[in-house]
């Protein structure tokens, strides 16, 4: 391995710092390959009883221990996996699993095997005890990596965990207690604020967040993190609203009675479109107080006609609305758009609307992985966000090296003046390919598109396969077979993530294909074979699926080796072809989402080539092209059929790209500034939620309520200096006798805060007492107390997550009167927090001191 690269960047001299390590775990390979089987697995647990015994007796201790250790760990891991897996750890992947051990994104081109190099680092940091999370970005590659992973880490005396959507809180808790689990993003966020919703300790099923590997993590920190996660609960309010809008809204004049901001997103009534629509829903002023959710409901409905476009920003099946992710093409079954505008799309394509929902918890995907210890990630894409990922997550970007040569040919684009010339262009293109036999790849950006592209192909008679949302369940089959000689693929961004696409197609999916027909399953049910992946002799059978498991694997050992013959044949014909040819049928907003579309292509030194096409009819050219370059391209004078292709040109789509990508990261910063606000709330109720459920003493709880109750009473009337005044304590002793009933002679209590405090809390804890006294099981009542504590803060959080959803909502007009969205917006969260607390603290202490002995109680009892 060559250590002498010129160091360019403090980053590359970060990645340069790592190499002599490498070095040192190289020098360790001859002895581990003397170790038997035995030796490797009872070296590393070995050191996972002594690194968990130190971390143990210390939880704030720091990497030291596991640092010490890393070149001996890798070192048996890398053995380990060439006789479980037969792969071999490259010294790049050794390289790549470093830096995710320091906490860093890596860069690695695809087919570079960041599935492999993930479990250098996992390994490692799964000795301490505390649990390893490996993120990825859907069900089936958790599932597909568990288990090809999985007999890497049973063979050294690993578990391993695997969480997915339909998983029972049972398998998530056992999931979770493993040493590594798998699982898909959405599900570990989710999981969280379910965890906080529980009323037992033992319903918990997420242990301490401590090191996670993000896979493609600019999908999962930077797409996805736009849309915070939620769960709802259904709110009681009648649809008649939508439908009204709904009927209005065709009657509007596009620039008479409303204006479009596409850039933004945004739509906005004009003067006269106000009059119109106050006209058409027979009322005088759409922007009184009383008709405030009459105006919400018409811009939502406005949004949901002329911004949302079916078979681009949703499909719609079984007469239901689904979401399309518009960074990855795949349906978002389950999830809504809020605020109404799921109802208002509902309403548009004339389905079933279902009740808006309330929100009853969320948190942003930033500040859930804020949580870990450590967060690190891969992807093939990340450099042109480096920038966010350090100011948002402090996590720098290092570029791993190819373990190969990259060959593949980037082209310059081809600029046309109109969509059907650019069609014809790309038809042509597809054409003179295809008579060569070489594959292609053809990436749109919508389902629309790709089942325009497809019709045409279809009208020439090519044969080919689409992949969109669609079809998604045909992704696994389709993505396998692209690399084959003659294949052309349609797909929307579908295709940019998790499986490689190899020269000749995929010999084992293949395989698992042949295996499903022998056992009469299903094309939907193959992804239940995944677990037949590499060398037949090397898959170990899950226990509770033992026998179904080892019938398929004898199966796949029959069949394999035909695949790998005919596979070996065809990829040397493919190769002599020129390899995947990519495709792309116009440029996307991010540089990230065509860097993944070209990074199909040329994986582990393959030969391949991509072009894009780009009209100055598409979107990104209409809305944020340069005015000078669109400009430029218009006096040349093109003919019909005519493209420029130019490297300036290709820098100034880079930079309308820059310009998209600037405003996205700024969503996404209000978004992370406003939700770390919530966050220190959201933090505090769930830290004491906890302490609720833990306690072993309930009456120290209750001890503490009154005494919070009392600190934020004092603090309401009395917020600054030492003493208090005569009418101060004459309102605080109103308000203990309005809850307890009890008088206090004003003459017995002190003026000083501190001093009162303590003679209030005396009092208190003294009244208390005397009400637990009432009850012939003292236990009971604490116990009582303790559920209706978990009641009312669960209510009361609910009520204020409302209120922050309606505050965010209004804060923005605070732009017009000078002052700082952002600033007003804490300090009225901080009240509102404040008082959400107070209401609590009173609700509680008017339960204890109100609540009567009864058979009721004790029934009570009997449900806690």
């Amino acid at each position: 391995m060559n250590l002498n690269f010129l160091c360019k960047s403090e980053l590359e001299k970060k990645l340069a710092s790592l190499l002599p390590s490498v070095v040192a775990i190289n020098s360790l390979e001859k002895r581990m390959q003397s170790m038997h089987d035995t030796e490797l697995k009872s070296r590393i647990l070995t050191l996972k009883n002594i690194i968990t015994s130190e971390y143990k007796k210390n939880l704030l201790i720091d990497q030291n221990i596991l640092n010490d250790n890393l070149h001996e760990v890798f070192a048996i891991v890398r053995e380990a996996s060439k006789r479980a897996l037969n792969l071999r750890h490259f010294d790049m992947q050794i390289l790549g699993g470093i830096a995710l051990h320091g906490g860093n994104i890596i860069e690695m081109g695809t087919g570079e095997g960041k599935t492999l190099t993930a479990t250098l680092p996992a390994i490692l940091n799964s000795l301490c005890g505390l649990g390893v999370h490996i993120i990825t970005v859907n069900d089936y590659l958790a599932s597909r990596d568990a288990d090809w992973m999985g007999r890497l880490y049973s063979f050294l005396g690993l578990s391993v965990g695997v969480i997915a959507s339909s998983s029972s809180d049972f398998h998530r808790k056992r999931a979770y207690l493993a040493d590594i689990t798998h699982g898909q993003n959405n599900e570990f966020g989710f999981d969280y604020l379910r965890d906080n919703m529980q009323l037992k300790l033992d319903q918990y099923v997420q242990r301490s967040h401590n090191f996670a590997i993000i896979d493609e993590v600019d999908s999962v920190l930077i797409d996805e993190a736009r849309t915070p996660l939620i769960i709802s609960g259904q709110k009681d309010e009648s649809i008649d609203q939508y439908l009204k809008a709904n009927k209005v809204v065709p009657k509007l004049l596009h620039n008479l009675d409303y204006i479009i901001d596409e850039q933004n997103k945004l739509i906005s009534l004009t003067e006269h479109g106000i009059a119109h629509a106050e006209k058409l829903l027979k009322i005088q002023n759409l922007y009184i107080a009383s008709n405030t959710s009459i105006l919400h409901h018409l811009t939502q409905a406005l949004r949901a006609h002329i911004l949302f476009k079916r078979d681009i920003d949703y499909i719609v099946e079984n007469n239901e609305v689904i979401i399309i992710d518009e960074h990855t093409g795949r349906l978002m079954p389950g999830r809504k758009w809020s605020d109404g505008l799921h109802q208002a799309i509902e309403a548009k394509e004339n389905v079933k609307i279902q009740y808006e929902n309330q929100t009853l918890a969320s948190v942003t995907f930033q500040n859930y992985f804020k949580l870990y210890k450590t967060i690190s990630g891969m992807t093939g894409t990340a450099k042109t966000e480096s920038e966010e990922f350090l100011k948002i997550y402090n996590l720098d970007v290092l570029t791993i090296p190819t373990n190969a040569k990259r060959i593949r040919y980037d082209e310059f684009d081809k600029i046309f003046k109109t969509e059907n010339e650019k069609i014809d262009a790309i038809l042509h293109d597809i054409l003179i390919t295809h008579k060569n036999h070489q594959p292609i790849l053809i990436g749109t950006t919508s389902v629309e598109k790709s089942e325009l592209l497809s019709k045409k192909l279809k009208e020439k008679q090519i044969k080919h396969h689409v992949l969109n949302a669609k079809k998604h369940k045909e992704e696994a089959a389709i993505i396998a077979q692209a690399g084959r000689l003659n294949a052309v693929t349609i797909a929307t961004n579908m295709a940019g993530r998790g499986t490689d696409i190899i020269l000749g197609g995929d010999p084992e999916f293949l395989a698992r294909c042949e295996v499903a027909k022998k056992m009469s399953l299903s094309n939907s049910q193959i992804a239940e074979l995944a677990f037949l992946t590499g060398n037949p002799q090397n898959i170990i059978p899950n226990e509770e699926n033992k026998e179904f498991q080892n019938k398929a694997i004898s199966y796949y050992a029959q069949i394999l080796p035909y695949f790998m013959n005919n596979f070996a044949e065809e990829r040397q014909k493919v190769i002599l072809t020129g390899g995947l040819r990519i495709i792309g049928t116009e440029r996307h907003e991010s540089r990230r989402i065509d860097n993944q579309l070209r990074g199909r292509a040329g994986r582990q030194g393959d030969p391949g080539s991509t072009r894009f096409y780009i009209s100055l009819e598409d979107h990104l050219m209409r809305l944020f092209g340069s005015e000078k370059m669109i400009g430029t391209l218009e006096s040349i004078g093109i003919k019909h059929g005519e493209s420029i292709e130019h490297s300036l040109v290709n820098k100034s789509i880079e930079s309308a790209q820059k310009k998209i990508e600037n405003i996205h990261f700024n969503i996404r910063k209000d978004l992370t500034d406003y939700d770390n606000i919530i966050n220190l709330q959201r933090k505090e109720i769930y830290d004491l939620r906890k302490e609720i459920l833990s306690i072993k003493n309930p009456r120290e709880l209750i001890y503490d309520i009154l005494e919070s109750f009392l600190i934020a009473l004092l603090i309401k009337v009395q917020p600054k200096g030492s003493c208090l005044s005569s009418i101060n304590i004459s309102f605080l002793c109103n308000q203990i006798h309005k809850y307890t009933k009890d008088s206090l002679n004003i003459a017995e209590i002190p003026l000083d805060i501190d001093d009162a405090l303590n003679f209030f809390y005396i009092k208190l804890v003294a009244l208390y007492r005397e009400k637990e006294n009432e009850f012939q099981n003292p236990d009971m009542f604490q116990s009582i107390i303790r559920f209706m504590y978990l009641q009312f803060l669960d209510q009361l959080w609910k009520d204020h997550l409302q209120l922050i959803e309606n505050l965010k909502e209004g804060i923005q007009f605070s732009g017009y009167v000078q002052k700082d969205p952002l600033q007003e917006y804490f300090q009225e969260c901080d009240e509102a927090f404040r008082n959400t607390k107070f209401y609590l603290y009173t609700f509680i202490l008017e339960f204890i001191f109100k609540v009567q002995v009864s058979d009721s109680n004790k029934n009570l009892r009997n449900n806690i």
